[in-house]
């Protein structure tokens, strides 16, 4: 089942930020990730959030998201990362395809 990661950024210095988000990319498609959203507009629609930057990736599953997370591919953006901005980060598990009508 595909698995998503969420991330909520606060960038504090977007000069060094760059570096990561032009390596980072490969290092997600290389373990079966995407983007589904990636820093743009947000608006609350109830509560409090308020991120300024959000971002929305998705893997086939939960392991392939960690192994990315963990991985040596990641190390270097992930040190860019938590060196420029203020970080929350999920994981969460989606839920399976539907099974398709047989026809």
């Amino acid at each position: 089942m595909p698995a998503y990661v969420i991330a909520q950024v606060d960038i504090r210095n977007p000069e060094a930020y760059e570096r990561y988000r032009d390596i980072v990319p490969d290092t997600i498609a290389k373990h079966g990730g995407r983007y589904l959203a990636r820093g743009g507009a947000c608006e609350t629609l109830e509560g409090s959030w308020m991120p300024r930057r959000l971002v929305i990736l998705e893997f086939p599953d939960a392991d392939r998201a960690r192994a990315w997370w963990n991985s040596p591919d990641y190390a270097e953006a992930k040190a860019l990362r938590q060196a420029n901005a203020d970080t929350e980060l999920l994981l969460v598990e989606g839920l399976p395809a539907p099974a398709l009508p047989r026809g």
